[in-house]
């Protein structure tokens, strides 16, 4: 993992929020601000752990709602709610109450989605929110949470070289899609990519 890089994105990440709730005290009602905000909330939350991520996650939930009340056809804003909702999911034990919450992502994902359908990034974040709920119990089962939050892959498969193979197999499989998942959330960081144009331009060259 390459620290420096991680490193660059924090300081991207911390630049553009400042940038974002400058903006926003200037002109509370912009929704396309207010999305920003709320997706960078997200991947600023990816660098904190237990309490402080789930509250910054609240906090990107509240500035996307704001978004959809200013203009409520904003399909990336109900996509990164989507994102926001999952996250929030993915780390509560409980399978009933985490439901509920991907329920709501899959709504978000869906108005998203039809708002734009040509979007391949909605159309596969509605494909993977339909097996959120078996990972969300293969995660919590098999303590994959920590390795798919961590900072990389974990230690191999268990050393149980006798236990059926096929469940390995599907361990292996149930890997990718948590690491597929999750970078489908960290998704946002291309998406935030776009951010930079309505950011103050660097001075032009002498």
């Amino acid at each position: 993992m390459d620290m420096s890089s991680d490193f660059d994105r924090l300081l991207f990440f911390e630049h553009a929020r400042r940038t974002a709730e400058a903006t926003h005290a200037k002109n509370p009602l912009d929704a396309d601000n207010l999305t920003r905000w709320g997706g960078v909330l997200l991947e600023l939350s990816q660098f904190q752990n237990g309490p402080e991520s789930t509250a910054m996650v609240q906090d990107a939930i509240q500035k996307l709602e704001e978004a959809l009340v200013v203009n409520p056809r904003k399909h990336d804003a109900l996509w990164c709610l989507g994102n926001a909702y999952t996250s929030s999911a993915f780390v509560i034990p409980d399978l009933d109450v985490a439901k509920g919450f991907f329920d709501k992502a899959t709504q978000y994902f869906e108005q998203a989605y039809e708002l734009e359908p040509e979007n391949e990034l909605y159309k596969k974040s509605l494909e993977v929110a339909s097996k959120a709920p078996e990972l969300h119990v293969e995660i919590h089962k098999h303590g994959l949470a920590q390795q798919a939050m961590g900072s990389g892959p974990g230690p191999g498969p268990s050393t149980s070289a006798s236990s059926k193979s096929a469940k390995k197999s599907k361990s292996s499989d149930l890997k990718y899609d948590i690491f597929g998942w999750i970078i489908l959330a960290v998704g946002i960081v291309t998406w935030v990519g776009f951010a930079k144009s309505n950011m103050p331009p660097p001075p032009p060259p002498r």
